[in-house]
């Protein structure tokens, strides 16, 4: 009996990674907007009435989507960690989101892109996206306690409504300053933002190749947050 549930569970992940596959491959076709579960169901020679076992809607699809790719490029980014807390651990965790986002063009772009129309992202998606600020985040207390992060002399203290909004961040990083912690979510911006110029096209004819740049960059957003 215990077998045999085994067995019906192992063939329903299965068939569920099968769904999430043939899914991903229309992300890379015609976008999250025009994702179908009809086009999925005749991909795989399913009748919709099963694939609805699986998952109940549309945006049921897309929610398990975009929490596998968060985990995803969340557990490249933590691969990526030496535990030196250092300026080289920094730019490694960068780079090693970038990679993942330039490999997973079509995922990224669901995480990161345009919103999708009729689709609210639902709380269970909130730790998953979570992972890589997180991480982050983590480097710098720790770097705080060893005494390698000094605070940098033109970082402002935050004030009235950014100071109230800082003390999320303290909760997660205690030790580290809060004129830290605001540079911290300002370089987090940029790190996506400069990811996003890349694979969208907007550094053709600057900074294209991006490569040197990104490196650049990172190195100047450790020195941005004291990382020394």
């Amino acid at each position: 009996m215990n077998a045999g549930r085994t067995a019906r569970e192992r063939a329903r992940a299965e068939l569920t990674e099968e769904i999430k596959t043939a899914a991903r491959r229309q992300l890379a076709t015609v976008g999250a907007e025009a994702l179908s579960l009809r086009g999925i169901c005749r991909e795989l020679g399913m009748v919709s009435s099963a694939l609805y076992r699986y998952f109940a809607n549309r945006d049921e699809l897309l929610t398990a989507l975009i929490i596998d790719a968060y985990n995803a490029m969340g557990a490249a980014a933590e691969a990526a960690a030496t535990g030196a807390d250092t300026v080289e651990e920094w730019t490694t965790i960068c780079a090693a989101v970038r990679d993942w986002a330039r490999a997973n063009r079509h995922e990224y772009a669901l995480i990161y892109g345009s919103p999708i129309s009729g689709y609210q992202a639902p709380q269970t998606t909130v730790e998953p996206a979570a992972r890589v600020p997180l991480l982050l985040l983590g480097l710098l207390q720790k770097a705080q306690v060893a005494g390698r992060l000094e605070v940098p002399a033109d970082a402002p203290e935050p004030s009235g409504l950014l100071a109230e909004q800082t003390q999320v961040l303290v909760a997660l990083a205690p030790d580290v300053p809060p004129a830290v912690l605001v540079r911290t979510v300002i370089v987090w911006t940029q790190l996506f933002g400069m990811i996003s110029f890349e694979l969208f096209g907007q550094l053709v004819g600057s900074m294209d190749p991006a490569d040197e740049f990104f490196a650049s960059t990172t190195r100047q957003m450790a020195a941005f947050v004291g990382l020394s």
